[in-house]
């Protein structure tokens, strides 16, 4: 399963991460992309969890 985290945003004093990860659907098979803008200390969490 391929994931990236990509990018870096900067709002005011925040700096957040935009990760992207490819999940495929138990149901079809198809492949989806999550998204999300966290922090950056977050972002293996969100790679690592299923």
């Amino acid at each position: 399963m391929a994931k990236k985290s990509v990018g870096s945003i900067q709002t005011g004093t925040k700096r957040l991460t935009k990760a992207i990860k490819m999940v495929k659907s138990p149901k079809t098979g198809a492949y989806t992309f999550v998204e999300a803008i966290m922090a950056p200390e977050d972002v293996s969490d969100f790679l690592n969890k299923k």
